[in-house]
């Protein structure tokens, strides 16, 4: 593989010396952070004249080549592009054939699959054809028989070009109808022989006309950090009407899905919700509502004040996914900054089309962070203000903070950058610092633009030795973590620094931590003995699926049929003592193909499944996320670390995970 990986970075190069011959030598090095290629399969697709031709068709995310090596006594593989298909010619006989997939970077991932060739007709025919449990008008299809290679699913469709989808024999595969209804299907199994098997049979099409799975659990709230309006989380605001009759064609039902309430609207047009009471919302940051919907593509949201007039008529527009749970946390600001005030809210508007089903309204701020311990710092949280919070190295200066719905935080913007000099604009806090040890900086950051910051540790004076490291925020808060080392420096008056002025844009930092590096609670967390101690869910039979790329193993899966209401169906987690009462700081590196959200935390490994856990943001670049949990309510001997990864589509890598006590 090494010599396979070389051959594609000499290709890379020439092939980028002679489109662009005049520019300097680019640089090559994002082939060694390529993602190993996924979903390795192979269609075949054999002739029925009893000569044993099979065409071989492979496909893999993130392949850009392949070698099929047939399981016969052709002792070369054939080498073949992206796209491509091979053909080779069989005797009868069963054979296993083997894929391997290749990336940009020459690393290889392989499949091996059975490939059955007879000149007999398929014999036992077994088909199971059935309604998708999540998609509506969505049917798979399994098929299984002696001597044969291959099935064929004929839909039963008028106008539809016959079989809609082939498979090999023993797999799934799928079909997405128009419309549901009742439909002669034909699954017809297929081998090297001239005759064909046949299944036949008048199925229904059906569509899911209402959710089957619960919207997701709103997370553990102070109630000052809440208003709702209707939750099974939280305490709603009584008296509150769902279903104002004002002669609109939209019927109303009160949905109940084993005991958790929703509200159905069907034939929406539009939709009031009359408040209990008169509502002041200008302290939450966000409002949130789950929809789902069999059929709908938009739906307008306006929040009211009371005594409304024409002019208060301000709403959002969200774009809905049928068939799913639509989960939203829109920002009070969108509203606000039409105009809107929302001190006096007395009702919602809901505008749309078709059907849909509510759950989770209400409105929300993000909580200051409990039991928040700054370590080795002082005033880390900014609650009181800038002490100890220096304007780089001045003992004389006081760091600028702002206060905003009660939360204290450092805020500076930059307006004339200058990334040679980014210490001219600079926080820090002067404490010692022993040579020699390794710490962690734990801090939130945001700003009003995507930009860099620089965070780290360093002395304060003389020739300013320091460990510091870029690190890329925002728009959205979130927390960062760094691990440093003081090595090669210490001082009793050395400082936790931030150096800002690199690009312009606003910096807010807040609940900024130092710890030495602790002990991690867990096993393997660096993956580098594989899977040992990760399971599967809280499966201690099964083992976390890793790769090893350039010497590093970490672990990797890729999701392909999210479902939001069910993201713990692809997990990993490792089963440890959890003790109740405790805050715990769970801190990992995580990166993906495209931008989505996982799920990380701790909790119980069985009954009712009790947890601390929340939702995170990653991204293709690899980064470290912090999460302080807590097990107030919970605890067991095999309680667990855990990552549930079912919610969106994509790939996730997770390496590098530590669990500590605060």
């Amino acid at each position: 593989m090494k010599k396979m990986k070389n051959i594609y970075k000499i290709s890379i190069m020439l092939l980028l010396i002679v489109t662009a011959c005049t520019d300097n030598l680019r640089d090559i090095s994002f082939a060694d952070n390529m993602a190993l290629p996924t979903d390795v399969t192979a269609l075949y697709e054999i002739t029925q004249d009893n000569t044993g031709a099979v065409t071989i068709t492979p496909t893999a995310s993130g392949a850009v080549s392949f070698n099929i090596y047939f399981g016969d006594a052709t002792a070369e593989p054939a080498s073949i592009n992206q796209g491509e298909s091979v053909n080779h010619i069989y005797a009868e006989g069963t054979y296993e054939v083997k894929v391997e997939a290749l990336n940009l970077s020459g690393d290889i991932v392989e499949t091996i699959q059975q490939l059955v060739v007879s000149f007999q007709a398929p014999q036992n025919l077994v088909a199971v054809i059935e309604n998708d449990a999540a998609i509506s008008r969505k049917v798979n299809i399994t098929a299984n028989a002696d001597f044969a290679a291959m099935f064929d699913f004929v839909s039963g469709e008028t106008g539809v070009t016959q079989p809609v989808v082939s498979g090999n024999i023993g797999t799934t595969i799928s079909y997405q109808y128009e419309t549901a209804g009742t439909y002669s299907v034909k699954v017809i199994a297929r081998g090297g022989a001239i005759e064909t098997t046949e299944f036949a049979v008048e199925f229904e099409v059906t569509e899911i006309l209402a959710p089957i799975s619960s919207a997701p659990s709103p997370p553990n709230r102070e109630a000052n950090d809440v208003i709702s309006i209707f939750s099974d989380a939280y305490t709603d605001i009584a008296d509150t009407d769902f279903y104002p009759n004002r002669g609109q064609t939209t019927l109303f039902t009160a949905f109940d899905l084993n005991g958790d309430a929703m509200l159905q609207y069907n034939n929406l047009n539009y939709q009031d919700i009359d408040i209990g009471e008169e509502v002041d919302a200008s302290a939450m940051e966000f409002l949130h509502i789950d929809i789902w919907t069999p059929d709908a593509t938009t739906i307008d949201i306006f929040p009211l004040p009371n005594g409304i007039a024409a002019a208060d008529e301000k709403f959002v527009t969200k774009e809905l996914v049928p068939n799913q749970w639509n989960s939203f946390d829109i920002p009070m600001s969108d509203f606000t900054d039409q105009g809107l005030a929302v001190t006096n809210l007395k009702q919602f508007k809901i505008v749309g089309s078709g059907s849909v089903f509510i759950d989770n309204l209400y409105f929300y701020k993000v909580s200051v962070i409990s039991n928040f311990n700054d370590g080795l710092l002082t005033n880390g949280d900014f609650e009181n203000g800038s002490d100890s919070w220096l304007v780089g190295v001045d003992d004389n200066s006081a760091a600028p903070v702002v206060t905003n719905a009660g939360n204290t935080y450092y805020s500076v913007n930059v307006t004339n950058a200058n990334p040679s000099e980014p210490y001219l604009v600079n926080v820090s806090q002067k404490l010692e610092i022993v040579a020699g040890n390794t710490y962690t900086l734990t801090f939130d950051a945001w700003s009003d633009v995507n930009r860099a910051i620089i965070g780290g540790i360093g002395l304060s004076g003389g020739d300013f030795s320091n460990d510091s490291k870029p690190v890329d925020i925002t728009t959205v808060r979130a927390t960062y973590t760094l691990t440093l080392s003081s090595g090669s420096f210490g001082a009793a008056d050395a400082r936790v620094l931030f150096d800002l002025n690199g690009e312009n844009g606003l910096v807010n930092i807040d609940n900024v931590s130092l710890n030495l590096k602790v002990d991690n609670l867990l096993t393997n967390g660096d993956f580098q003995n594989g899977s040992a101690s990760w399971l599967v869910g809280v499966d201690d039979t099964s083992a976390a699926p890793v790769v090893t790329d350039g010497g590093n193993t970490y672990y990797s899966r890729n999701v392909t049929n999210a479902n939001p209401s069910e993201p713990y169906l692809v997990n990993v987690s490792q089963k440890l003592e959890i003790v109740e009462g405790n805050t715990y700081t769970l801190t990992f590196d995580a990166w993906s193909d495209v931008n989505r959200a996982i799920i990380g935390g701790i909790g119980l490994s069985g009954g009712d499944f009790s947890n601390d856990s929340k939702p995170v943001d990653i991204t293709t670049v690899r980064a470290t996320y912090t999460l302080i949990l807590s097990s107030e309510n919970f605890g067991a001997l095999d309680a667990r670390v855990l990552f549930d990864l079912n919610g969106e589509n994509g790939m996730v890598n997770i390496d590098d995970v530590v669990l500590s006590i605060n």
